[in-house]
């Protein structure tokens, strides 16, 4: 009996003492792990080969960071404590250059690593464009690893998130929901071929995860209205897609003309019908209303934003070489940290994982 109360006591005081980490990346090729209480960046992890290293994915806990990276081609696990690269998958081979647009993600498990590949034969006087695929790795395959299956997707998919139920969604001209074992499309959610009323084809751009605390994938985008004229102030709509990853349910939100521009967005895992959007400029989103509620002008552009576990914080980071802290509730700045180095993050992913 005491056994098991020491046990527990260990347990409750791991959880509590848990606490929000940021990841990123810079050029030319550098991991970066970030203390967000402290404001300090605490590691910085140069990944072996050439870079740049875009998409990351890690989970809660994890100890392991998978980075996109030797121009898109391989895809290196990086140990968060050490700096030791303990995964690797160069996905090319032969005269076959393969590459990912960015999407990669891990199982919740943290034990398998989907990546999507755009493989093309580089023949002596041609190029011959093969067929796209999603290649499923084992995270303890090494420094060698190499899939233990593949199975076709469609073309252009950017981003890769998986579901509580074991599944695991695509996001490309529409949204696939994948049986990874099967590799079987298990339902598809229409965007671009979506039939909706007074509505044309929206227009999605979206290379940033930043779905894992709210459990939600969220993307802004861009819709032509059909039913007034092209002229009109409000011919063009801003809107909000997003994706439940517990319940695998999709809804999209139009929230008002199209007036500004939005890179990516992130759900307040504390209130769901909360949206926080940005590039140029902040927005808060209503999605219960449809309204942009609050909005205030950044002193440069970001491309990627997150949140913090408890929805209290915003941290906006891509294109330069710092990751900017704001409020929530009132969109005020708080604090900036500079990436050592000077290298700018580019289009790399930020990830808020608990530890």
């Amino acid at each position: 009996m005491k056994y098991w109360l020491v046990l527990l006591l260990a347990f409750c005081s791991l959880t509590a003492t848990a606490k929000d980490y940021l990841i990123t990346a810079s050029r030319p090729n550098t991991l970066h792990v970030i203390d967000l209480a402290a404001r300090k960046v605490i590691h910085n992890f140069v990944i072996p080969g050439p870079g740049i290293a875009s998409a990351i994915s890690v989970v809660d806990g994890g100890k392991v960071a998978y980075v996109l990276t030797n121009h898109n081609e391989s895809v290196a696990g990086i140990d968060l404590d050490t700096g030791k690269q303990v995964f690797r998958a160069d996905m090319s081979h032969g005269n076959v250059r393969v590459k990912s647009m960015l999407a990669l993600a891990e199982s919740l498990d943290g034990k398998l690593l989907y990546v999507y590949q755009i493989p093309t034969r580089l023949n002596r006087n041609d190029y011959q464009v093969l067929p796209t695929r999603i290649a499923v790795y084992s995270t303890a395959a090494g420094l060698a690893a190499q899939p233990l299956r593949v199975f076709p997707a469609p073309r252009r998919i950017s981003l890769l998130a998986p579901t509580a139920k074991g599944n695991l969604i695509g996001l490309g001209w529409d949204l696939y929901l994948f049986n990874p074992a099967t590799g079987a499309i298990e339902k598809t959610f229409p965007l671009r071929h979506w039939q909706r009323k007074g509505l044309g084809e929206p227009d999605i751009l979206d290379f940033w995860p930043q779905f894992e605390r709210a459990h939600m994938l969220s993307t802004p985008y861009y819709v032509p209205r059909t039913d007034v004229a092209a002229t009109s102030p409000d011919a063009e709509e801003v809107g909000v897609l997003t994706f439940d990853l517990d319940k695998e349910v999709m809804k999209a939100t139009e929230v008002g003309a199209a007036d500004v521009g939005f890179f990516s967005s992130v759900v307040n895992p504390v209130d769901k019908n909360q949206v926080f959007a940005m590039m140029n400029q902040l927005c808060k989103i209503d999605l219960a209303s449809g309204k942009i509620v609050k909005r205030v002008d950044m002193e440069h552009t970001h491309y990627a934003i997150n949140i913090s576990s408890d929805g209290k914080e915003l941290y906006l980071g891509g294109t330069i070489n710092a990751v900017s802290v704001y409020d929530s509730a009132s969109l005020k700045k708080l604090a900036e940290i500079a990436i050592p180095g000077g290298g700018d993050q580019g289009a790399a992913s930020l990830r808020v994982i608990e530890r």
